[in-house]
């Protein structure tokens, strides 16, 4: 439950302090006093949007906070969040540029963290409660609060019933130009697939282009390197080698030679590996004229594609991979007969949980209906009589298939109508009341906090 509240610069609220306790508490004073600032400040702390308004003016920022005693369901809220759950303290500032800032126990947190936290901790029934009876949307939110009925389930199923409805809509319609388009697809494909370009092989190609069309010069420049390092006496090979045995008799006579030596031998040994591999890349050189023209042929087949679809030769590997999951994505579209199938699945989920709910209302609705009824009878409206209808809607909601509708009879009787039609301000404001009375006695949560839930009722009452 809700012990201490405490709110600084919010909004004509330069700071108060709160202490409350268990039971019933009443904030009593002139209209414009700031009573409804207080709840609008918890309100705040619970996760309501927020704003720069909210701070006083010539104030940096606005600060509310609160204290509570954890119930078992905010103590496993908080262990499973992560939070220290000896204690449970809110707080939450807005800065005058509006930028907020939240805590619990001390420790950052997100808005929707309170606003999560805070369905376990308060239940607020603002001063316009009445005012939501004459709405359909609001009559459902009476009674689902008063049931316990969770929507969310229906509202993810409705969401993905929607979405493979749009899809297979979207589909059925764009069939003729979908199929156009998988014809030039298909065109795209069979001259790329013709092709068959590899992952690498453009810079292969080029690489060979260029030692094929330079062959002949390399072969004469690789066979001049081999007479200047080969074995005749002018060669570097056999000046070498001659070097080595001059060294190899001098540091017989004295071992201080015997590293220069090391290194002419070292020298004379890499020079053979420079030989061997220079005669091996000569064995390869090939100066036929024909395997040029094939390399020229391949790469003008790659570089008219390439143009044709202005991309860099060296793409069109992956251009291929592109229209290939293009094709994968029209054929998916294309597939009506999978796109029906999905969207009757997600609907048949979707009926499943709005079945569910229309059971929960429907067992819920006369408890709720004899509840509001007793209360009446003690709010100045005997023999009034609420009922409760439920409606088939037209179309499919995310919240359920069905209307709630609140009737009311003003005495014994009397056929119920809509409470819209019959009810003035006062009655309304009073099975306004009656209703939060009956959902309270439902809530699980410990704090309830009512705000000018008796305007309209009367004094005697």
């Amino acid at each position: 439950m809700l012990t201490r509240l405490y709110v600084k610069d919010f909004v004509i609220v330069s700071r108060q302090e709160l202490e409350l306790h268990a039971g019933f508490t009443a904030l009593t004073g002139e209209t414009g006093a700031g009573k409804s600032i207080l709840v609008d400040a918890l309100s705040l702390l619970l996760g309501e949007r927020s704003s720069a308004e909210v701070v006083r003016p010539g104030a940096n920022a606005a600060e509310v906070s609160a204290e509570f005693e954890p119930s078992a369901a905010a103590r496993a809220w908080l262990a499973q969040a992560d939070f220290a759950a000896e204690e449970l303290l809110l707080r939450r500032t807005v800065d005058a540029q509006g930028k907020s800032r939240c805590y619990i126990n001390g420790s950052p947190a997100t808005v929707a963290q309170l606003r999560e936290l805070g369905e376990l901790l308060v239940d607020i029934f603002g001063q316009h409660a009445h005012q939501s009876l004459l709405r359909a949307e609001g009559a459902r939110s009476f009674l689902d609060a008063f049931a316990h009925v969770d929507t969310r389930a229906c509202e993810a199923a409705y969401a993905q019933w929607r979405k493979a409805h749009d899809e297979l809509t979207r589909a059925t319609a764009l069939q003729g130009s979908l199929e156009q388009e998988r014809e030039r697809l298909e065109f795209d494909l069979k001259e790329l697939e013709r092709l068959a370009p590899g992952e690498h092989e453009w810079d292969e190609l080029s690489a060979t282009h260029q030692r094929l069309s330079h062959s002949a010069e390399l072969i004469g420049l690789v066979q001049r390197a081999l007479d200047t390092l080969g074995d005749d006496d002018s060669a570097v090979g056999t000046q070498l080698a001659a070097l080595t045995q001059t060294l190899r008799h001098a540091a017989e006579l004295d071992a201080t030679l015997a590293d220069p030596l090391a290194a002419v031998e070292n020298a004379e040994a890499v020079l053979a590996d420079a030989v061997h591999t220079l005669r091996a890349y000569q064995g390869r050189l090939d100066a036929d004229p024909a395997a040029l023209d094939d390399v020229d042929q391949r790469m003008g087949l790659w570089m008219s594609l390439a143009r044709r679809h202005r991309t860099p030769p060296r793409d069109l590997p992956g251009l291929l991979a592109a229209k290939r999951a293009q094709r994968a994505a029209l054929d998916a579209q294309q597939d009506l007969a999978a796109l029906q199938a999905h969207s009757d699945r997600c609907h048949t989920l979707y009926q499943q949980a709005a079945r569910q709910l229309t059971e929960q209302r429907k067992r819920a609705a006369p408890k709720l209906a004899q509840q509001v009824t007793k209360s009446l009878q003690e709010l100045g409206m005997p023999g009034a009589r609420l009922e409760i209808a439920l409606e088939p809607l037209a179309a499919p909601s995310p919240s359920g298939m069905e209307r709630v509708e609140f009737l009311v009879c003003g005495h014994e009787g009397a056929t119920p109508r809509p409470v819209g039609r019959v009810a003035s301000g006062g009655e309304l404001s009073r099975i306004a009341l009656a209703i939060a009375v009956a959902c309270s006695r439902k809530a699980a949560v410990p704090t309830l906090i009512f705000d000018e839930i008796d305007a309209g009722i009367g004094g005697v009452t």
